[in-house]
């Protein structure tokens, strides 16, 4: 039923589906918001490879009294 998955004639119909449901006029504004959103989602995804790669070294706690020779 599905062997050859989406051929270029259902990702047309699926786009003209889209324009009708949502209007030529909102669909600049959705686009620019997924950029946005896609541009954060990948910055913060970089955000925590860089932080989990990169340890800061463990400082031990000094403690009062304690003489270190």
């Amino acid at each position: 039923m599905l062997r050859n998955g989406l051929e270029p004639w259902h990702l047309l119909i699926v786009a003209i589906v889209i324009i009708v449901l949502f209007g030529s006029k909102k669909l600049p504004d959705t686009a620019r918001a997924l950029g946005r959103s896609m541009r954060i989602l990948k910055s913060e995804a970089k955000a925590m490879k860089d932080e989990g790669g990169t340890e800061a070294p463990v400082v031990e706690p000094r403690t009062e009294g304690t003489v270190t020779g």
